[in-house]
């Protein structure tokens, strides 16, 4: 379904369930990782790359401090007030109400409807776009003004704080400042960030193996706590400044996580480098690399997501690899141009025979960060 038409039945459902027509109408791209999982809460580098698939909010203010929400998708609504939040709430609703938290003041109650084509639980933080969707409709409806850089550490604080999952930067930049038509270099020591041309005769594939994690319950603060413990014995802010001589003297698991962090920061830099000499191949090998440290070191890959990136090697890709924390969701191949679809389709035929899942995959268009679309 093109954006247009999901604007368009998105403002005419609005209309139906909540009379008249909504003031603004928000999208938050998802991201796919090209390279770089695991290494922005440890001050590392990474290349994202937001993608067409996005959540969409349609919002219309309130004459109360109440927002409630509804989703195309989700049948129980979303009810609370900006001076009645609680974290013991649960669900989608919680991203809100954490968004509602960190932001605090000029804040105006509203009623939206929320719609995605983002696969939810795929690795592709769906839950990042919903936090910048949800930012962007206060920003507007209270006139607060948009500065992506501090809306996106706004909700990362809010991912932090309220929902418990300790992640990075990495989803909230992806989804705040990304350029269309480009992937994102992010070093995540200064906060910098390059916009990186893709190479002409790639096409970047998301395969989704369909099984999901929940990243609260799943062991992704474990890893992140057991980066710190690494850092800490080294004796070092980050283990981005992690000497590699120096990591025999760690015990397990922690020696095998730094070491997939600085792997997986070489990696990124070689992607980039491939990249810019148009060498698919290397690129290729990259990826290669980049997810035997995710399944040996890190431990995060799953006999799925290992199906799904052998099936994407054999189908013709340069390369491929989990992309997002891991533990389930979706891969992230590099395919000749010229034919990805056929390319999409073995890989994705070949998955769904040996392992009796549905996976699904789509071919996945650099675009721009979280906008305006109506008016």
């Amino acid at each position: 379904m093109s954006p247009a038409t999901i604007v368009d039945r998105l403002v005419a459902d609005f209309a139906a369930r909540f009379g008249g027509a909504p003031e603004v109408v928000v999208r938050s791209p998802g991201r796919v990782n090209l390279i770089g999982d695991h290494t922005d809460y440890n001050d590392g580098l990474a290349l994202a790359m937001a993608i067409e698939r996005a959540v969409w909010v349609a919002a219309r203010r309130r004459d109360d401090r109440v927002v409630h929400a509804e989703s195309t998708s989700e049948p129980n609504p979303v009810r609370f007030g900006l001076d009645d939040l609680d974290r013991s709430r649960r669900g989608w609703g919680a991203y809100l109400e954490g968004v509602s938290h960190v932001l605090r003041d000029g804040l105006v109650g509203w009623d939206g409807l929320v719609t995605a084509d983002l696969p939810i639980g795929a690795g592709l933080s769906s839950s990042a776009a919903l936090e910048l969707a949800t930012a962007r409709v206060f920003a507007e409806l209270g006139g607060l003004g948009w500065d992506p850089r501090a809306m996106a550490e706004a909700c990362r604080r809010a991912e932090n704080e309220w929902v418990g999952m300790q992640s990075g930067i990495l989803d909230q930049f992806s989804s705040a400042l990304a350029e269309a038509g480009t992937a994102m270099l992010i070093d995540f020591a200064d906060r910098s960030v390059r916009h990186v041309p893709l190479p002409e005769g790639v096409a970047v594939l998301v395969l989704d193996t369909s099984t999901r994690r929940g990243l609260v319950d799943s062991a992704y603060n474990a890893r992140r706590a057991e980066c710190r413990s690494a850092a800490e014995a080294l004796g070092v802010e980050s283990l981005r400044e992690a000497d590699p001589d120096q990591l025999g003297s760690l015990p397990m698991p922690e020696r095998a996580r730094a070491r997939h962090v600085l792997t997986e920061n070489e990696a990124v830099r070689g992607v980039v480098a491939a990249f810019e000499a148009d060498d698919l191949a290397a690129a290729g090998r990259w990826f290669a690399t980049s997810h035997r440290s995710l399944r040996h070191d890190y431990e995060v890959s799953t006999e799925a997501l290992d199906v799904m990136v052998a099936a994407a090697e054999a189908a013709g890709c340069f390369g491929a690899r989990l992309t997002g924390a891991g533990f389930g969701g979706s891969v992230v191949a590099l395919a000749p141009a010229n034919r990805a679809g056929a390319v999409l389709e073995r890989a994705v035929a070949a998955f769904g025979e040996a392992t009796d899942l549905p996976g699904t995959g789509f071919v996945a268009e650099p675009a721009g960060g979280t906008s305006v679309v109506v008016p």
